[in-house]
């Protein structure tokens, strides 16, 4: 898994006791601490429970409304890997993309935190994990697929819409790379979530994979 596992790049914008990148629903730890004073009201419980969390931030957040699949939870302690997809024809799950969380805070009351996803097939390793980027930003990674079309777009989580975006980007074969560039005249200072994806066999979008850096 390119950077969650193990957060590299120039510089990390996450406080030094969360190694991470705080990719969504929270921005930082004052915004999760809120929300864990107010949840005995009963406020969103949701963000208690990492496969909604995974949920919420796939179809809501990033907009792959057809990724309607909860494939698999794995939970460890305050980790977790929830892998999110759809439906084949043959009433098949297939996993689009396994999403890596993280409880932000401390207790079995803290929120779930989308640090970045656990990636395989077609994997962003570029930039690096919790990387200081600029405009352009360059984005790359591998795809294993046929006649595959990537889209690549960046999003903040306090914008409706994409601050980035790219122009779709043919590529296909074994671990084939595929690079591109990425303006984002007005998205700084943020963290920024990188995502970029594929479909149009079977689905609109079948696999996905998501980075975190910030500007």
């Amino acid at each position: 898994m390119p950077g969650t596992s193990a957060p590299g790049g120039s510089t990390t914008s996450a406080p030094a006791d969360f190694p991470y990148e705080p990719l969504w629903p929270f921005r930082d730890r004052a915004e999760a601490a809120a929300w864990q004073q107010d949840s005995a009201s009963g406020h969103q419980p949701w963000h208690l429970d990492p496969a909604a969390t995974a949920q919420s931030f796939t179809q809501h957040y990033l907009g792959f409304a057809g990724l309607d699949k909860i494939v698999k939870v794995a939970t460890e302690g305050d980790e977790s890997r929830v892998s999110v997809g759809f439906g084949n024809p043959n009433g098949v799950a297939v996993v689009a993309a396994v999403i890596h969380l993280v409880r932000l805070g401390n207790g079995d009351t803290a929120p779930w935190e989308v640090v970045g996803t656990e990636d395989t097939a077609l994997t962003l390793t570029t930039p690096s994990y919790g990387a200081t980027v600029h405009s352009p930003i360059a984005v790359g990674g591998t795809i294993t697929g046929v006649d595959e079309s990537l889209r690549v777009r960046v999003l903040r989580s306090d914008r409706d819409q994409a601050v980035g975006q790219s122009a779709p980007i043919p590529a296909g074969g074994a671990g084939s790379p595929w690079t591109t560039t990425v303006s984002v005249p007005d998205a700084c200072p943020a963290t920024l979530t990188i995502v970029v994806a594929t479909g149009g066999h079977v689905a609109e979008v079948e696999r996905f994979a998501v980075t975190g850096a910030h500007c």
